[in-house]
C-alpha cells in the first residue's frame, strides 16, 4: 500500500499554531480529564458496583444516549477521512453517515427492546440468551478484536496525522500522548465518566466543525461560486463512477452498518446503560437526526476546498505530498489539517484543534470502556463465575490499560493503506460480515440455530482474520481483490446467512423459556410495544426521520 513520505508542512503553516491556541488546548484536555475523573468518582463514597462502572447504573436517559453515540462514532477517523473524501471524490462517501441514520432507527426499533428486556451487560451475553454460551465466547474475542483494531487504533493514527500536519508533532509521541490522556479519566471512572464527556466533546465537535465550514464558505466565495468550481458528479450521492459506485453502498453499506450500530459492543453500550426500553429507543433515533450533519460539516468543507484550490483561492502548494508509484501527488489525507492551518484565524485554531481532540479522546475511552465490559463479565467471569465486583473493575482496568499498549503498536502500522476511510470500511466488512448475519437472524428468525450461529462466528472469525492480515500485508488475493470492498461485505454476509438457514434447516433450534422472547415473530410486532406520547413517540419520530431522509436523497440523487 501507498505510504506517505515525510511532508513539508512549512515552518509558517507549522508556526501559525501559536501560544493562544496551545493554551487553548491544554486547557481544554485538563477540563476533560478532570470532569472524566469527576464524573466517575463522585458517589465513591458508596462502594462501587460492576453495573454503576460498566453501565453507569442503568441510569442513562435519550439525550445523553444519543449524544454519547454520535460522539463515540466521530472520531478523527470521521473528520480526516471524510474531509479527504470531500476533497477527493465529492459527496459519495457520505452515504457511510446517512445510511447510518437508517441502521440506527433500525437500532431504536428493532434490537434495542430486546438489549434491554433481557437485561444483558454486554451483546455476547444477549447472544448466549438467544443461541448459547459457546456463541457468546466467540463474539466476546471477535468483539475485542474489532475494538483494539477498528475503534482505537484507527482513531490513534488519524489523530496523530492531524496532529503532524497542525504542529509537526511526531506520530510515536501523538499516539502515546492521547492514549495516555484518554486512559486516565476512563480508567477511574467507567461508562459514567465516558458518557458525561462525550456529552460535552460532542457539542465542541459540532461547533468546531461548523466553524471550519463557516470560513470554507465564506474563502470560496459561497455555493454557486464551489459549483462553479467542481464537476456536477461530486454533488451526488448517487453517482455510479468509480470504486464505490451508489449500488455498493445500498447494498454493502446495511451490512457494515448493522454491525456497527446494533450489534458492536463499542457502540450500542451507551444503548445498554439506558434507564429504560423508550430512553433506549429514542435516544438512538435523536442520534440518527445528529447524523445527519457530517454530510454538511465535514464532508462538505472538502469538497469546497477542492474548489478553492480550482479557483486559486487557496495555492495547491499549500497541500502537502506524498509517493505514489514513484509519483509525487497531494496527500488528501493532510486536507482538514491543511484547512485549519489556512482558513482559520488565531485562537478559533485552539477551539477546533480542541475539537478534534474531543473526538479522537471520545472514541478512544468509548472502546476502552466496552473492552474492559468485555473482558471482565465476558471473559474473565466466565472462568471466575464467584467473582466480586470490586475484581470485575479491577480487571477492567487492567484490560483498559493493555488494550492501549495494543493499540499504539497497531495504529503506526496503518499508513500502509492509501485511503483511510477505504482502509477502515474493509476491515470492518471482513468481522461484520458474519456478526450481522447471526444478530439479523437470531432476532428476525425464530428458527436460527445455536449451532449454525457458533459455526459462522468461529468460520467467521477465521476468515476475517486471514483478510485482515492479507490487508495489513497488501497481499492481493486473484478475483476478491477486485471486487469493490462494499460488495465483498455484501456477498460475505450472504454466504455466512445461507450457512445459518442450511444448518438450521437441518437441525433446528431448541428454544428456551427466554430464548423465545427474544426474536420478532413479525417485523411488525416492535411497533406495538409502549411508547411515549406526543412527539416523543419512537414511531413518529422514526417516520420523520426517514421522511427527512427521503427529501435529503432526492435533492442530492
Amino acid at each position: 500500500m501507498d505510504k506517505a513520505i515525510e511532508i513539508n508542512p512549512n515552518s509558517e503553516a507549522v508556526n501559525s499554531i501559536g501560544g493562544i491556541d496551545i493554551s487553548i488546548i491544554i486547557l481544554y484536555v485538563i477540563g476533560i480529564i478532570a470532569v472524566g475523573c469527576w464524573a466517575g468518582m463522585r458517589n465513591k463514597n458508596k462502594e462501587e458496583s460492576a453495573k454503576d462502572y460498566f453501565l453507569a447504573g442503568g441510569t442513562l436517559k435519550w439525550p445523553a444516549i444519543g449524544l454519547a453515540l454520535f460522539a463515540t462514532n466521530i472520531s478523527t477517523v470521521h473528520l480526516v477521512s471524510l474531509a479527504e473524501a470531500g476533497f477527493t471524490s465529492g459527496l459519495l462517501n457520505g452515504n457511510y453517515e446517512w445510511m447510518a441514520v437508517f441502521t440506527l432507527i433500525i437500532l431504536g426499533v428493532f434490537f434495542a427492546p430486546f438489549y434491554i428486556r433481557s437485561k444483558v451487560t454486554t451483546l455476547p451475553d444477549f447472544l448466549e440468551k438467544r443461541y448459547s454460551r459457546s456463541s457468546r465466547d466467540w463474539l466476546a474475542v471477535m468483539s475485542v478484536v474489532s475494538a483494539v483494531t477498528i475503534h482505537i487504533s484507527f482513531a490513534l493514527f488519524t489523530g496523530a496525522l492531524v496532529l503532524k500536519g497542525m504542529f509537526g508533532f511526531p506520530m510515536l509521541y501523538s499516539v502515546i500522548g492521547v492514549s495516555i490522556l484518554t486512559g486516565i479519566y476512563t480508567v477511574v471512572g467507567g461508562l459514567k465518566a465516558v458518557v458525561v464527556t462525550e456529552s460535552i466533546q460532542t457539542i465542541v465537535l459540532l461547533l468546531g466543525a461548523c466553524a471550519v465550514t463557516y470560513f470554507c464558505w465564506d474563502k470560496v466565495g459561497g455555493w454557486d461560486e464551489m459549483v462553479a468550481n467542481i464537476k456536477p458528479e461530486q454533488l451526488s450521492m448517487l453517482k455510479t463512477e468509480g470504486d464505490s459506485p451508489w449500488y455498493a453502498f445500498f447494498l454493502g453499506f446495511p451490512v457494515l452498518g448493522i454491525w456497527y450500530w446494533c450489534a458492536d459492543q463499542t457502540i450500542v453500550q451507551r444503548v445498554l446503560g439506558a434507564k429504560d426500553e423508550n430512553h433506549a429507543r429514542v435516544g438512538a433515533i435523536f442520534a440518527g437526526f445528529i447524523k445527519i450533519l457530517p454530510v454538511f460539516i465535514f464532508i462538505l468543507p472538502g469538497l469546497m476546498f477542492y474548489a478553492m484550490i480550482q479557483q486559486g483561492t487557496i495555492a495547491e502548494s499549500a497541500m502537502p505530498t506524498k509517493m505514489v508509484d514513484g509519483k509525487s501527488v497531494i496527500d488528501a489525507g493532510q486536507t482538514y489539517a491543511v484547512m485549519i492551518r489556512e482558513l482559520l484565524p488565531v485562537g478559533l485554531k485552539g477551539v477546533v484543534a480542541a475539537a478534534l481532540l474531543s473526538a479522537l479522546m471520545s472514541t478512544v475511552s468509548g472502546a476502552l470502556n466496552s473492552i474492559s465490559t468485555l473482558v471482565s463479565y465476558d471473559i474473565y467471569k466466565r472462568f471466575n463465575p464467584e467473582v466480586s465486583d470490586r475484581s470485575l473493575v479491577t480487571v477492567g482496568r487492567i484490560a483498559c490499560v493493555l488494550a492501549t499498549l495494543i493499540s499504539i503498536v497497531i495504529s503506526l502500522q496503518l499508513d500502509r493503506f492509501g485511503s483511510i476511510i477505504e482502509g477502515l470500511n474493509t476491515l470492518i466488512g471482513y468481522i461484520a460480515a458474519p456478526i450481522t448475519a447471526v444478530f439479523v437472524t437470531g432476532v428476525f428468525w425464530g428458527k436460527a440455530s445455536a449451532k449454525s450461529a457458533t459455526t459462522t462466528l468461529a468460520f467467521g472469525f477465521v476468515v476475517s482474520l486471514f483478510l485482515m492480515i492479507f490487508s495489513f500485508t497488501g497481499t492481493t488475493i486473484p478475483v476478491w481483490s477486485d471486487i469493490p470492498f462494499l460488495m465483498q461485505a455484501f456477498y460475505l454476509w450472504v454466504f455466512y446467512t445461507i450457512i445459518i438457514i442450511v444448518m438450521s434447516t437441518i437441525q433446528p433450534h431448541v428454544h428456551t423459556e427466554e430464548s423465545k422472547k427474544l426474536y420478532w415473530k413479525t417485523p411488525f410486532e416492535a411497533l406495538q410495544g409502549e411508547a411515549w406520547k406526543g412527539i416523543g413517540n419512537y414511531k413518529f419520530l422514526s417516520g420523520l426521520l426517514c421522511t427527512i431522509m427521503a427529501i435529503l436523497y432526492y435533492n442530492f440523487r
